[in-house]
């Protein structure tokens, strides 16, 4: 029994002693590739300086200079319409009348009624002086010299009702033929000639200019400076249009108004472009997209977009340091370039970014550059 228990304890520790020297001879064979196996394989890029040549790109809708809605500005039937639908128009050029001819009636009749009024001031005025002299000569009544002023004074105030009729009258006679008040292109007409218009409430039709035309759009605050330094001349910036068919505008603009708020909700601002617009291909209304078309006069740092990440509104990278080690580092964006960015703050040439892998990651890993790893262990010399 006894020697059954001792031959057992041999087996055992025989056995304990060949795993020991299993597992040192297994861990000699591994070797420093089994210890880069704890590194987390990441692709990295590093740091450069380039001349900057990038495209940012605004949602835009056409609007005009100038629009205004034209309305009836008296009461009465259309007569005439002298211009047609959509037509192209100048200012001061005849667009609608209105009942011209009852106008010019009440124009004249006013000028009969002024005339009847100066008439008979007049009149009163020569009662009264005959009334002056002989009341001198006490030849008679206080009372009727006194009646003969009263005449004079309210014959004086028809004159002056019948001058304010007078002019109300060509006012509205100006005012029956509507003329347009600036160039530019009329829309559809609201109304065709007979039809019965009221005065301010009847929409006729609208009036644009057309050459030139602004585009306006949306920018941060945060671009509020660079804008401004659009509009003053002192960037060289292109700004040109994507049509809605692709193509691109053929005349570039300039921008030429910044509105005077930014709006708290949205963190935006208002800006105007001004385009050349001789052949009216940009019309009211139409959905665009504007192009800032930039050249940096210095050399600025770029990265991948992809090795930046957003949290609660800071943008950051990993860079790996001499160790291979990651630390996480807040960065301020500039241009976007497509699938690259320019770094205002926050890192120097020659730094290497991690750009893929970021999201296994945490400050202080241990990471491998995924190129490297991939490449094959040069072979045993040839003798």
């Amino acid at each position: 029994m006894n020697t059954n228990r001792i031959l057992a304890a041999i087996l055992l520790s025989s056995g304990l002693i060949l795993a020991s020297c299993g597992n040192k001879d297994k861990a000699k064979q591994a070797g420093p590739g089994q210890m880069q196996a704890q590194a987390i394989p990441v692709s990295i890029s590093t740091v450069n300086l380039e001349t900057v040549s990038g495209t940012r790109s605004y949602p835009s809708n056409v609007v005009p200079l100038q629009e205004t809605e034209i309305r009836a500005e008296v009461s009465g039937y259309i007569t005439n319409i002298y211009v047609a639908d959509g037509a192209y128009v100048s200012k001061g050029q005849k667009l609608y009348e209105i009942d011209r001819v009852r106008y010019s009636a009440t124009v004249d009749q006013a000028k009969a009624t002024l005339e009847i009024a100066r008439a008979n001031l007049a009149r009163v005025e020569k009662d009264l002086q005959r009334y002056q002299t002989l009341a001198d000569k006490d030849a008679i009544a206080k009372q009727t010299l006194d009646y003969a002023y009263t005449d004079v004074n309210n014959q004086k105030a028809q004159v002056q009702a019948a001058e304010a009729a007078l002019t109300a009258a060509r006012t509205n006679l100006n005012r029956s033929t509507i003329y347009a008040p600036f160039s530019g292109s009329v829309g559809i007409s609201q109304v065709r000639s007979g039809a019965l218009v009221s005065a301010g409430t009847t929409l006729l039709n609208t009036i644009s200019s057309t050459n030139p035309i602004a585009v306006e759009f949306q920018i941060n605050e945060k671009e509020i400076t660079e804008f401004a330094n659009l509009q003053s001349g002192k960037s060289s910036t292109e700004i040109n249009l994507t049509l809605p068919d692709a193509s691109t505008y053929a005349s570039t603009g300039r921008i030429s108004t910044i509105d005077r708020a930014v709006d708290p909700q949205t963190g935006t601002l208002k800006v105007r472009a001004t385009f050349q617009n001789p052949n009216n291909a940009l019309r009211a209304g139409m959905n665009l997209t504007l192009n800032v078309v930039s050249t940096s006069t210095e050399q600025q740092l770029v990265i991948p977009y992809r090795a930046i990440f957003e949290q609660l509104g800071t943008f950051s990278v990993y860079t790996v340091t001499d160790s291979s080690t990651v630390e996480l580092k807040p960065v301020t964006l500039g241009h976007k370039l497509g699938d690259r960015v320019v770094i205002s703050q926050g890192l120097q040439t020659g730094e290497r970014v991690v750009t893929d892998g970021i999201t296994a990651l945490k400050p202080g890993a241990k990471v491998v550059n995924k190129e490297e790893q991939a490449q094959p262990a040069a072979g045993p010399a040839k003798q």
